[in-house]
This record gives structure tokens, sequence and C-alpha cells, in this order.
């Protein structure tokens, strides 16, 4: 066994940014381990951190009792109970700025693969309907329509800065009002929704966010909005989201992300011409998810050599 100082991970991320990880400790990956609870009773009591893509629980902490850095993979970090791991002296990272860039063009991507039909026209064209039944139905622009973000924060930045690029007006909703933008803040998000074609959500998930984006916020998007969520699948209430697409009174969605990943709600499914799904790949391009590995891999080497971490959230 190596003297490297032993590390706890309970899933995997990105391989490549995986491997690198033996290089600076003796890694332990809780989910392809035979007896994965024999490793953590052996391993967890020596471990000097803990890796995780974004799910820490209490149990896995205390289990790990001389580990004082839970280092995550993922802008998010709701996954992580913060204030039991602040209680217990151990430190929270996660891997922002290097996913921005990833996500706002997924974000962008959804809103021209829903709003232009781009899956359903190519289905189409494949099929041989445009012989058969003649030119492709009419669809909604994206150029120049109105948008409203939810959640100004980095990406929700950078995915301002496509939309104008698109000539979109562009809105904003969060906690607070940002002086430093030129975009329209509302305080109320059914105002801002009744307001707006394109709502595309990017805040942070946990508690305060839970079905932010509720009946009231849909039905005010009305039946010609498109409803864009690139956050959590939290954010977004099914129970309202559903029903308000299948009787029409919200006009489209691009989702990629839900509740209980990886399963997606059946009825969402056989929504082939409103509905755009992706698998939760925002950030899933090789070089993005290097780079957020290697922010993992550099936390780990600074908390190990007793030196100030990159991106400490608490």
């Amino acid at each position: 066994m190596s003297d490297k100082p032993h590390v706890i991970i309970n899933y995997p991320w990105y391989q490549p940014a995986l491997d690198r990880m033996a290089e600076i400790c003796t890694p332990h990956v809780l989910s392809e381990a035979e007896n994965p609870d024999a490793v953590l009773a052996e391993f967890g009591p020596k471990a000097k951190a803990i890796c995780t893509p974004g799910l820490c629980d209490v149990a896995l902490m205390d289990a790990c009792p001389e580990a004082k850095l839970i280092s995550s993979f993922g802008v998010g970090y709701d996954g992580v109970d913060i204030a039991a791991a602040t209680a217990r002296g151990i430190k929270v990272t996660n891997t922002p700025d290097v996913l921005n860039d990833c996500v706002a063009d997924l974000a962008l991507g959804l809103v021209l693969a829903t709003r232009r039909r781009i899956v359903e026209a190519d289905i189409y064209t494949r099929q041989g309907r445009w012989v058969s039944e003649g030119n492709f139905p009419y669809v909604h622009k994206v150029h120049s329509s109105k948008v409203g973000i939810v959640g100004l924060g980095r990406i929700g930045m950078e995915i301002a800065a496509r939309c104008a690029a698109f000539k979109m007006e562009i809105a904003y909703h969060k906690r607070t009002k940002r002086d430093d933008v030129p975009y329209t803040f509302y305080a109320d998000l059914v105002e801002m929704a009744r307001d707006c074609e394109i709502l595309i959500v990017i805040t942070p998930g946990g508690a305060e966010t839970n079905n932010l984006v509720n009946a009231g916020v849909i039905n005010a998007l009305g039946p010609d909005g498109l409803l864009v969520n690139v956050a959590r699948g939290s954010v977004v209430d099914m129970d309202a989201l559903i029903p308000a697409l299948k009787e029409g009174r919200l006009g489209a969605a691009g989702l990629d992300v839900f509740p209980d990943e990886p399963n997606v709600p059946e009825a969402l499914l056989g929504m082939t011409e409103n509905v755009v799904l992706t698998p939760h790949v925002a950030s899933a391009s090789h070089d993005t998810r290097m780079a957020m590995g290697m922010v993992v891999y550099d936390n780990v080497v600074a908390h190990l050599a007793g030196k100030p971490l990159l991106t400490p959230v608490n």
C-alpha cells in the first residue's frame, strides 16, 4: 500500500482527471469497491480528505474523522451539508468559473433547439416527411426575444452575454439588485415571467430555491413562453410544469436537470413537439470536465500542504 495520504472518493467523476489523483494521494473509490463498507471502515479513519462529485452526507463525514476537506467536483454544493461540515471543522471547496462558458453554451443551445424545434425538424427531415407532408411548421424566433434570467451569478452573466449577442432584451431576478449590469432587475419573479418570452433558470439549488419556479411563474410565462433549466431539478416544480406543458399553458421547455436524476418523469419523455431533454450535460465537455477535476486536485494539494484552499465555500 502506498504511503501517500489516503483520500476517500464516494463516486467517480471525469476519469482522466480522477486518474491524476493517484499522483498526490491513495484514492479509495467507494462505488467501485467490491465491499464499499469494508473499504470505508478500513481507510475512512485514515483519510485526510473526501472528494465527491457533489454528494457528501453526515455519515460519510463521521466515517472520516481526520478528513478536514471535502473537495466537490461541481459548482453546486447543495448536496453537501455545509453546516455539518463547518461544525466538524471541515472546509468545503467547489469548482467555480471553469464551467461557466460550457453551461452557458448549453443554455443557449436549449433555447435554440426548443424555440426553433431543431430536434423535431431533424426527425421530420430524416423520416421523409418534408417530401410527403411539405414544409415544416413555422416556429418562434430567438433573436430580439425578451429573456429573463433567474439568477445572475457567474454563469448567469455568461448566459446574458450570449443573449446580448442574439440581440435579446435581458432581464434578471435574484435576491438583490446588481449595480454593475445594464439589465432590467425584477424583484418579483412572476412579474418577470409575465414580461418575458424566455425564462432561463441558473440559480443555486437547495431549500431556499426549492420549487422557486412554481405554477404562478409558469402560468405567467404563458402559452408562447419557453422555460430552460440548467440549474437544479429541484428549482422547478414538476407537478406544475408537466400539466402546464400538456395543457398548453406553457409553450415549451428545455431541461438539462431533473429532481430525481437519472430518472426523468415519464410524461416528459413523450413530449417531442415542445420539450427538449438532455441528461445533465451542461458542463460535460472534455476540456471543462478536466478543468473541474484539476480544481479538485489543486484543492487537495493545497490542503495536504497546509496552504490556503483555492475555492473554499465555508
